[in-house]
């Protein structure tokens, strides 16, 4: 399967503007990425036989003071789904220790989750 990357621009006017960097002369330009993206494979059509199948991979070109807010909501998720993680190993032994002295369905209230996830904790 062939690979492309399709470079996207944001405009002035609003539209974005987006080229296939190993084709030269596909180009095309959508309201949205989404239609972009529709627009250009349409267009990389013209040129080569497989763009139905091809993959194009996206490059999103920001400003960079853009990019930074971008680069910085990109690290808080990360550093959430690591906290989302944690949490969930936490919840797992604390259930395991909880059943040792409790109901099912009181570890459930002790912890703020219903009994299945309990059970669901416990097997896990």
């Amino acid at each position: 399967m062939a690979k492309y990357t399709a470079t996207y621009t944001h405009e002035d006017d609003g539209w974005w503007t987006v080229r296939i960097k190993e084709v030269q002369g596909v180009h095309s330009q959508g309201r949205s990425i989404s239609q972009a993206r529709n627009r250009v494979r349409e267009a990389l059509s013209l040129f080569v036989d497989d763009a139905d199948t091809a993959e194009i991979a996206d490059d999103i070109k920001l400003p960079p003071v853009v990019r930074q807010f971008v680069m910085k909501v990109q690290e808080v998720t990360r550093e959430h789904e690591r906290s989302l993680a944690r949490m969930a190993k936490a919840k797992e032994q604390a259930a395991r220790k909880l059943i040792t002295t409790m109901s099912v369905r009181d570890a459930g209230a002790v912890l703020g989750v219903s009994h299945q996830r309990v059970q669901q904790l416990v097997k896990a």
